[in-house]
């Protein structure tokens, strides 16, 4: 990813995610578990939640796919100290934020999706080829 892509990326993951209350990071993640971008997190702990993440929504697109269940919208993990919230955007692409207790679901939940579709049209938007030149 070039500089100014990381740059949008993250402009818009800050203009979403600062909203939620005990925000602790994001990672936005290839469907293949390679870190994309992050938000809020060291380099390696980003790598380490993508790969692990991977996982998770790859098991949960399995199970609906099974049970005949469409999409999946958003995961959420509770933990004793932490919320982790899962959700796909665009084609190709997984975002997951991690947030403290103190985060109100339905503010996490609602502003990762919102972030998540925000993601999603900007990474689904094709590059504009450039025009020949003519000499």
């Amino acid at each position: 990813m070039t500089t100014t892509q990381n740059d949008a990326i993250y402009s818009i993951l800050d203009n979403n995610l600062s909203r939620i209350a005990g925000i602790q990071g994001a990672v936005l993640l290839s469907n293949d578990g390679i870190k994309l971008s992050a938000y809020m997190l060291e380099r390696d702990q980003a790598e380490r939640v993508a790969a692990a993440s991977s996982g998770i929504a790859s098991t949960m697109k399995a199970i609906s796919r099974e049970i005949d269940g469409g999409g999946v919208i958003r995961q959420l993990v509770e933990m004793d100290d932490r919320y982790l919230c899962i959700v796909g955007c665009g084609s190709g692409s997984t975002l997951i934020v991690v947030a403290s207790r103190k985060a109100r679901l339905g503010e996490l939940g609602g502003e990762t999706v919102r972030a998540a579709q925000a993601l999603g049209e900007w990474l689904d938007t094709p590059e504009r080829s450039q025009a020949p030149t003519s000499s």
